[in-house]
């Protein structure tokens, strides 16, 4: 299965709902990713794909510094599942793939 592309993702959190982008690309037949949310950008680690089990760790600080978990499920071009922050309680994440070449504002700006 195909996961590479840009993923637009909604985290719902007891304290609201937090969205990011998810770039997914590889390179050299090895996957690799980023995370953009919150004004910083993230590289994706442990990132692995079993059938259409995607997960992957991240480190963010904004919020607040935490040590997320991923798993997801992917069927075509949408994925769902959930987000772990260490004993804190699963956050329910979806996400839609962008077709090719669709830019955000925000990434239109200089």
């Amino acid at each position: 299965m195909s996961v590479e592309g840009t993923w637009d993702l909604t985290v719902s959190t007891p304290i609201g709902r937090i969205h990011a982008v998810v770039e997914l690309l590889r390179p050299h037949g090895v996957l690799t990713g980023t995370a953009h949310g919150a004004g910083e950008a993230v590289p994706l680690g442990d990132l692995a794909l079993d059938g259409d089990l995607l997960t992957w760790k991240q480190a963010v600080t904004r919020p607040m510094r935490l040590n997320l978990a991923f798993a997801v499920t992917v069927t075509g071009d949408s994925l769902t599942g959930t987000s772990r922050a260490g004993r804190l309680p699963a956050s329910k994440v979806t996400g839609r793939r962008r077709p090719a070449g669709v830019r955000t504002d925000a990434e239109l700006r200089p």
